[in-house]
């Protein structure tokens, strides 16, 4: 699939219809600045690094060239560029103890190999755990609306709990949490929430790779570098003492030397009345120092002010961190470049504010908004939702962009999830327009809604999805379209393989980014409000401000 990056060739592809009243992209121009934003002398995009202070010059100065405005924080009356986000981070001095004993043999566990644990956010300068037993939880979950609770009779002070991922229902694909499509109690994050609340000293989350819909190269590249958190008022009601992962086949070994069948017990906890399962003789130690401190990092803003309604705001969002420099791959390459995750979008939001910025201006304000640490987390955008720029009750909508296609064009499109809404209708409608089919996301049990900067917004009633590039290509089709995508997800996604490549066309982005341009457009120069469908979970926290716009 090697292609040459030059107009010529963009042109030969057979574009479909282009969106109506949308403006043209330059090619040329998305694969310098993604080249430039993923270059090594970024150092991967990392938070609270010099390749943080990089990227902002870039990316301010590119906003500043395309003609828009500062649209950040306020300070002696005029708007700075960016939104101070103040992040506590968190980082293991030296090589981790690791170990677990099973009836009195002793197994030491390597960071990064077998587990891959976090440097401790609930605020602990030493984590300090000598032969904690461990208990498993089956899939981690409290849901009292589902009549499910993998705590039920287990008392966890001072144990370690160990926990599968995604869903119970992932594996068949029936039950009690929608199928395969992934709910938020199938995240990680949860996960480690819910063992803080029961009182957990830890959690252990086990690596599979088709229900994490990664392989264990993203958790150790993701886990066991500097961690990142909002600064919270109590830590420790959202984070035990110790969180990590811990490979399968480890996993299965322990519980066979515990005198337990993982598999029997996987099965059993799939099934509502599951209880907790004490590994009996077998604890876990570990022992290492944490250096933790509070830092500021920054979010991006670029705005054009509105004609008419000027307090109304459209989002269009990405993200601009990446993982920065961490251990080494089998190359000796550090550098986590974050070429596709996610320079692609940043390229994007900067052309479409170029775009908008040459058009007459919109009647409703549109913000341009790189986020920080979502690697972390979805951080910046966390940062932002809970403490916006500009109302979240009068935020029209978010339109997020995350990890764009830099290929050629494909025939179709997706979101990250299918959460219903208006939003997604009118989408479905200009790329429909366009000549592309919508698909609901082909992979729902990887949980993508929860992964990416719109859910911070979702979570709070704001209207917002995040575009995914299509998988059935113009050359080749989905089969091309998906080996492509699991490629990427194999030997790049989080690795330091992610980098720019001179074969890249982007011609799929610049088919795909008008469509993005009118849905904003189309909402900018309106007086409309979507809304999310009256199913929705988001519904009522949306209509609870329903007043406050006109």
């Amino acid at each position: 699939m090697k292609r040459m990056l030059a107009s010529a060739i963009v042109l030969s592809f057979p574009l479909l219809a282009a969106a109506a009243d949308a403006p043209q992209f330059d090619a040329k121009r998305l694969s310098d600045e993604v080249r430039m934003l993923s270059s090594d002398g970024f150092e991967g995009r990392g938070p609270a690094t010099a390749g943080e202070v990089k990227t902002i010059e870039y990316v301010v100065a590119r906003m500043k060239e395309a003609g828009l405005q500062p649209g950040g924080d306020l300070k002696d009356g005029k708007r700075l560029w960016t939104q101070a986000v103040p992040l506590l981070r968190a980082e293991i001095q030296g090589k981790p103890a690791l170990s677990l004993t099973v009836k009195g043999n002793n197994e030491t566990l390597a960071q990064g190999e077998q587990i891959a644990v976090r440097a401790a956010m609930d605020g602990s300068a030493r984590i300090a755990i000598k032969d904690a037993p461990l208990v498993f939880v089956g899939y981690g979950v409290k849901a009292p609306e589902r009549q499910w609770d993998d705590f039920a009779g287990i008392d966890l002070k001072g144990k370690i709990a160990i926990a599968l991922i995604n869903d119970p229902d992932f594996e068949t694909g029936t039950g009690d949490f929608g199928g395969k499509a992934m709910t938020y109690y199938g995240r990680w994050t949860y996960k480690y929430e819910e063992a803080a609340r029961q009182g957990a000293l830890g959690l252990l989350v086990v690596h599979e790779t088709d229900p994490a819909s990664y392989g264990w190269a993203t958790v150790k590249n993701s886990n066991t570098n500097a961690m990142f958190d909002v600064v919270r008022d109590d830590p420790k009601a959202v984070h035990p003492a110790l969180e990590g992962w811990i490979q399968r086949d480890v996993t299965v070994d322990l519980f066979k030397r515990a005198g337990l069948d993982f598999e029997a017990l996987k099965k059993q906890a799939q099934q509502r009345g599951f209880k907790a399962v004490t590994l009996k003789d077998a604890t876990f130690s570990a022992d290492y120092a944490v250096e933790a401190k509070v830092i500021t990092s920054q979010n991006i803003a670029g705005r054009i002010e509105g004609s008419k309604r000027p307090d109304e705001t459209v989002i269009y969002s990405a993200h601009w961190d990446h993982l920065g420099v961490g251990a080494p791959d089998a190359k000796g390459d550090t550098i986590y470049n974050g070429a596709v995750d996610n320079a692609t979008g940043t390229a994007a939001l900067i052309e479409l504010g170029r775009a908008f910025a040459k058009a007459p201006r919109p009647e409703r304000s549109i913000v341009f908004l790189n986020v920080t640490a979502e690697e972390k987390g979805l951080l910046g955008s966390e940062y932002y939702s809970s403490k916006p720029l500009y109302p979240l009750a009068t935020t029209v909508a978010v339109i997020n962009m995350d990890a764009l296609d830099p290929f050629g064009v494909a025939r179709n499109f997706t979101t990250s999830g299918s959460a219903k809404s208006e939003l997604l209708d009118t989408l479905i409608a200009d790329g429909k327009a366009a000549g592309m089919a919508y698909v609901t996301d082909p992979h729902p049990e990887a949980g993508h809604f929860f992964r990416s900067d719109h859910f911070p917004f979702a979570k709070r009633g704001v209207p917002a999805l995040s575009w995914g590039s299509g998988n059935d290509w113009v050359e080749g089709g989905i089969e091309a379209g998906e080996a492509a995508g699991k490629d990427y997800v194999e030997k790049r996604y989080h690795q330091p393989a992610d980098e720019w490549d001179a074969s890249w066309t982007f011609a799929g982005m610049i088919h795909d980014m008008p469509v993005l341009y009118k849905l904003g457009n189309d909402l900018a120069n309106s007086k409309r409000w979507p809304q999310w469908d009256k199913a929705s979970e988001f519904r009522a926290i949306r209509d609870a401000t329903a007043a406050q716009r006109k």
